[in-house]
């Protein structure tokens, strides 16, 4: 069912793919979205491909990501963060008891994801996770399958197999 190319998943896999909004969309980091969505394409047809927000996301940010192929998922809930990362781990591990998803495609740096990530794996799911530099967790990026370390607008993803 899975091919390997140059060490991404392509052909008959199906993928899910969520982002940590307010930890990797960032002008500090200056991410294309798109360049990030057609990155995680690679390891499979994205049957879900959802960005995770707070409550503080202007309707500007919200309006772009929606144009850039992603549904924004608004996250109502107190002034934390913790609040995005419950929603974004509870469809991960809605994903993983997903028999027509084979992948799971996280983009964070925290390792709240962990446990979530874990129950994907006990799930036989592949896990990809995409994040970037500082703060990256290697927790994180050990618990995946395969690792892309996004690197702004200027230059190329570096990758990681393991």
């Amino acid at each position: 069912m899975f091919n390997l190319n140059k060490g991404r998943l392509t052909s008959k896999s199906n993928a899910a793919f969520y982002i940590d909004g307010p930890n990797i969309i960032r002008k500090e980091f200056n991410l294309d979205l798109d360049e990030v969505r057609k990155l995680a394409q690679r390891y499979g047809r994205l049957m879900e491909a959802k960005v995770f927000l707070n409550q503080h996301a202007s309707d500007k940010l919200i309006e772009a990501i929606a144009n850039q192929g992603f549904e924004p998922v608004v996250v109502l809930g107190g002034e934390s963060d913790a609040d995005v990362d419950v929603a974004l781990a509870v469809a991960v591990v809605e994903a993983a008891h997903n028999k027509d998803i084979d992948t799971i495609i996280i983009g964070s740096r925290d390792a709240d994801y962990l446990p979530a990530l874990q129950v994907a794996k006990k799930y036989n799911k592949r896990v990809v996770v995409m994040g970037i530099e500082p703060g990256f967790s290697k927790a994180l990026q050990h618990v995946a399958d395969y690792v892309e370390f996004l690197n702004g607008r200027n230059s190329p993803p570096r990758r990681q197999h393991s």
